[in-house]
């Protein structure tokens, strides 16, 4: 526990954009969904409804997050608020910024949040928080060292002006774990697997509150390393430029124009194996109009992306790249009423692959990889949604696309075939690399929500994502079809709350290596890759429930991976079993 606190006591505070600790930015995700999806999404698109001219209180009142981090949803080690699906419930309307709750639980588990927060004269908000958690590993199923523990620590300030308002964040981020994930040879338990990644954010974000002219800017950058040296800065900017609610005639119609425009950096440098560098610098223009009468739209746009990119490794001199993309862009809807709203579009974009983005993925990567951005050439799209009666929202979609340089994980074999396990800790078949290659993808997703009563939300969704590849016949760990259920019911007059959320994925393929000893005197390993290995699919069962003794104590319990899957993240990482933990909250 000293150890834990050692931790802590070294973390820096700065400053945050996002103004709130890591379970408030979890339960925004939760809370977005309470909101009419099709409402949400109408805006994002039409950009018609002009919200932005109402008074500064308002937007005090109800805050706004502007960046959520997309984390898979598995129990892989992590209790479910730390993975970005947080089944615990919230007391909404009643809930206090200011708060301490620590947990306890199975597998050595613990788990600790604080946010203190207070707003000075003129408007003006800052806080910090914390977030601890770490678990001895699975002990029982492995010899060798499966411990893991994470701890985040940031800083926000916040300012309502009257014109518009600023928020500025800084995070640091501690991320301690082991390769443990050995499946093909025997290795020691005393065999070092140790990776850690440290990372430190600082980001901005100014929004006016009119939508003339200058609409809001957005700056963030990023520090990261980890134990085998390597180095990681990314930095970008985005302003979006807007003129509103044009009035074009008598009858309704309006136009909005858009126009964003991007700037973002990234250099990579990697000391391991090859040595990997690479160096990107992007710029986007995409602009944009928007005619609309009533709930119905058409939006036609561009973007523009002018890329400069250098790779390099101990293999390969420097690579310069310079290349200029169009991507088009266009959405319309067709409401025949306010249960069937019909739409459809095509859009495509660059995205660079990041170190740091790849490792929210896929953390178990060698810490040396080949960088390449992703394209989206075009997407088509088409769907239905509606909402019927405020009680049962819904939104299904099927789309078709063609990408270049899509990005996927593959296992990496041993490096070195000396018959040995005196090796490196990621030289044992336990580690990946982003792999590439060009081809078409399907996809088809549907969500809903159902609220039958005042005190119960029900929703769920659910994916399908086909790939058909030019080189590969399969890709690697993406699962054909995912999911989730969910629920929250409050009783009591909300001081019981009771929170579901189910997660399931079908079979993954992924390759896989079988290592045998051949040879003599001078023994080496051969190994043979199978390519159509394949990772099973998993039900992921997680409940949880709080209670308010007094208006400032609670105490909560927390059941992740209930049905005790041993499934796999990715090949050789299992996840820990059924995880229990209990705890108190007190906020003041």
């Amino acid at each position: 526990m000293n150890k834990k606190i050692q931790i802590l006591s070294i973390l820096f505070l700065g400053f945050s954009s996002v103004a709130f600790s890591q379970i408030k930015e979890e339960k925004l995700i939760l809370n977005k969904k309470r909101e009419p999806e099709v409402k949400k999404i109408e805006k994002k698109k039409t950009s018609v409804v002009i919200e932005k001219n109402y008074p500064p209180e308002e937007k005090s009142a109800n805050p706004v997050k502007y960046t959520i981090t997309d984390v898979p949803a598995v129990s892989d080690f992590k209790t479910s608020t730390i993975q970005g699906e947080d089944v615990t419930p919230k007391f909404d309307g009643t809930a206090q910024n200011n708060y301490f709750q620590i947990g306890m639980g199975n597998y050595g588990k613990i788990l600790a949040d604080a946010n203190i927060s207070t707003t000075l004269e003129n408007k003006l908000e800052v806080g910090a928080d914390v977030h601890v958690l770490s678990t001895n590993g699975l002990k029982k199923e492995y010899d060798w060292n499966s411990k893991q523990s994470s701890a985040t620590l940031g800083a926000f300030l916040n300012s309502y002006g009257e014109k518009g308002k600023i928020n500025v964040n800084a995070e640091y981020g501690l991320n301690n774990y082991n390769y443990y994930g050995i499946y093909a040879v025997n290795p020691s338990a005393d065999v070092d697997l140790k990776q850690k990644v440290n990372q430190f954010k600082v980001n901005g974000y100014y929004d006016f509150y009119s939508n003339e002219i200058l609409n809001d800017v957005r700056v963030k950058s990023s520090f990261l390393s980890d134990h085998f040296d390597a180095k990681e800065n990314q930095a970008s900017i985005l302003a979006n430029l807007s003129k509103h609610a044009v009035k074009l005639s008598d009858n309704g119609i309006v136009m909005n124009a858009d126009l964003g425009l991007g700037l973002e950096t990234v250099k990579t440098d990697f000391k391991l194996m090859d040595q990997n560098s690479a160096t990107f610098f992007n710029a986007d223009l995409a602009p944009k109009l928007t005619f609309a009468k009533g709930e119905n739209y058409l939006m036609v746009g561009s973007t523009f992306a002018f890329l400069n990119a250098r790779n390099s490794n101990l293999n390969m001199a420097e690579v310069k790249n310079n290349k200029s993309y169009w991507f088009p862009k266009a959405e319309f809807q067709i409401a025949a009423a306010k249960e069937f709203k019909f739409y459809g579009g095509i859009d495509g974009g660059l995205k660079l692959n990041t170190y740091g983005e790849l490792l929210q993925e896929n953390p178990f990567l060698l810490s040396d990889q080949m960088l390449r951005p992703t394209e989206t050439t075009y997407h088509f799209y088409a769907g239905l949604r509606g909402d019927i009666d405020e009680t049962f929202k819904y939104d299904v979609s099927a789309g078709y696309g063609k990408m270049k340089n899509i990005m996927f994980f593959g296992a990496n074999n041993l490096f070195t075939n000396e018959f040995t396990l005196d090796r490196p800790g990621y030289d044992f078949a336990n580690t990946f690399s982003a792999l590439y290659d060009d081809g078409n993808v399907s996809d088809i997703k549907g969500s809903l929500q159902y609220f039958p009563l005042e005190n119960l939300i029900l929703d769920a969704d659910v994916r399908f994502l086909k790939y058909d590849l030019k080189n590969y016949e399969n890709i690697y760990n993406v699962p054909l079809v995912t999911g989730s259920m969910g629920a929250k019911y409050t009783m009591f007059e909300k001081k019981l709350s009771l929170g579901f959320k189910g997660i399931f994925a079908t079979d993954r393929t992924t390759n896989s290596y079988m290592l045998e000893g051949v040879g003599s005197p001078s023994m080496i390993f051969q190994s043979t890759e199978d390519t159509n290995d394949k990772v099973g699919g998993y039900a992921d069962l997680n409940l949880s429930a709080e209670y308010k003794i007094h208006k400032n104590f609670s105490i909560f319990a927390l059941g992740n991976n209930l049905l005790s899957s041993k499934y796999q993240t990715y090949k050789g990482y299992k996840v820990l079993g059924a995880q229990v933990v209990g705890g108190v909250k007190i906020t003041f």
